[in-house]
């Protein structure tokens, strides 16, 4: 593979985790955090959504976004044919 494919696979890779952990923080801090108590108004399960949110949200959302780029990556390997 040549520098700039090399260089554009890269980047595009760190676009993802990029925005992966924007995601993942923004749920983890501002949903968890910051908008706790708006999402306590609403109900799942018996225990509030803030709640949940702070307390399994972040880490449910960290599992499923883990999976996002597993897919992503895959993706991205057999576009620049670099997969194992």
């Amino acid at each position: 593979m040549d520098q700039s494919k090399l260089t554009e696979y890269w980047h595009k890779n760190l676009t993802y985790v990029v925005i992966l952990l924007c995601i993942w923080g923004l749920v983890s801090y501002v949903l968890g955090i910051i908008f706790v108590k708006p999402l306590n108004a609403i109900s799942i399960g018996g225990f509030p959504l803030g709640f949940w949110f702070a307390n399994q949200g972040s880490e449910v959302i960290f599992v499923i976004l883990i999976f996002v780029y597993v897919g992503l990556m895959s993706r991205l390997d057999r576009k620049y044919d670099v997969q194992e």
